[in-house]
């Protein structure tokens, strides 16, 4: 009877105590990382310590393009990823156990830029259109833009080159690029500025809808670890509300940009006031954008129109049970009292 108040007082110490007391669990991300600050939200959860919050310790690793994205997340080297959506619809009609278990940005935050001759789409037939690789989103913004204009996949020639400076670089040289797909940046309108490229269009105001960053994880990680998948959602999801509605915390978020992605304080507050309330809230992916995907993807070659049931592709019983717990209107309510 002796001991009874010291185990009262311990089993009171563990239900207050913070998770970091305890060992984390490993949850291991990969992402396109880089100068792409549309990855803001998982950088934010990890150095806000979000993520340690709710009991896990994430490595965030930088893997440039959709295909090598899949390929790590295929052979396990990573837990989850974010990616466009059509690396994970690919790879799932190629027989990959792949899904998308949500989405943080519906948006499409590029400007399609060509070389200074080019004026208009029209322009663009036979012209060589630099990607990341294949299997991104940066491929599947360029054959959306075709669409809209009205024009088949095969009007232009898609090559992989490589990272963002690397597609604006090879723009101003003699038979380099003709255009490609770039995320907003000061580089690409400074260059603009100066008369070397031509910003073609602004595909924000093109497509309304586009799933530009889902999460994507193998079905069996979700069967296995679905407690580990849980709490990577609740660290992201924190990270996403307290981006678009605590101002407080600018300059803190202002600091991780710069630090993390290598900018000066101007470039880094233009990214944060261009991105900090563009984020999905709670992180679902939007069903018209990926219907979009599905239609570019039956176009191709030996695609069947059967393989249109969203259900195959998506899998967001994880957001499903936080919407039924309440976590997103908890959020909500503990932040509005700060």
């Amino acid at each position: 009877m002796l001991y009874i108040p010291f185990v009262l007082s311990f089993l009171l110490f563990l239900q207050s105590a913070p998770s970091s007391v305890f060992a984390l669990e490993r949850h291991i991300h990969g992402g396109p990382g880089g100068s792409n600050t549309q990855d803001l939200p998982i950088i934010v959860a990890k150095d806000l310590g979000l993520f340690e919050k709710y009991g896990l310790d994430v490595d965030v690793v930088v893997i440039g393009g959709g295909s090598r994205l899949m390929q790590a997340l295929i052979g396990r080297s990573v837990d989850s990823a974010n990616v466009g959506a059509l690396a994970p619809i690919r790879a799932n009609l190629s027989g990959a156990n792949v899904v998308i278990t949500g989405a943080f940005l519906n948006k499409i935050l590029y400007k399609f830029v060509t070389r200074k001759e080019i004026r208009k789409p029209s322009e663009l037939r036979g012209k060589k259109i630099g990607v990341v690789n294949f299997g991104g989103a940066n491929e599947f913004s360029v054959l959306m833009a075709l669409k809209s204009w009205g024009f088949p996949p095969d009007f232009v020639v898609i090559v992989p080159v490589g990272d963002g400076r690397t597609r604006l670089a090879a723009l101003e040289v003699a038979g380099g690029l003709d255009g490609t797909v770039v995320a907003y940046s000061n580089v690409v309108d400074l260059a603009a500025q100066r008369g070397s490229i031509n910003i073609l269009a602004d595909l924000a105001e093109i497509l309304k809808e586009f799933p530009e960053r889902s999460f994507i994880a193998d079905r069996s990680f979700l069967e296995k670890k679905r407690d580990n998948a849980k709490r990577f959602f609740q660290g992201v999801s924190e990270a996403i509300y307290l981006l678009r509605t605590q101002p407080q915390l600018r300059g803190r978020i202002l600091a991780i940009i710069a630090k993390r992605y290598r900018l000066d304080v101007k470039s880094a507050e233009e990214s944060y006031d261009g991105l900090y309330n563009v984020f999905s809230f709670p992180p679902r992916i939007g069903r018209k954008g990926l219907q979009d995907v599905l239609e570019i993807i039956q176009r191709e070659p030996g695609r069947s129109k059967g393989d249109s049931d969203l259900r195959r592709f998506v899998d967001e019983s994880i957001m499903d049970e936080l919407e039924r717990e309440g976590f997103f209107k908890r959020l909500q309510a503990e932040n509005t009292r700060k």
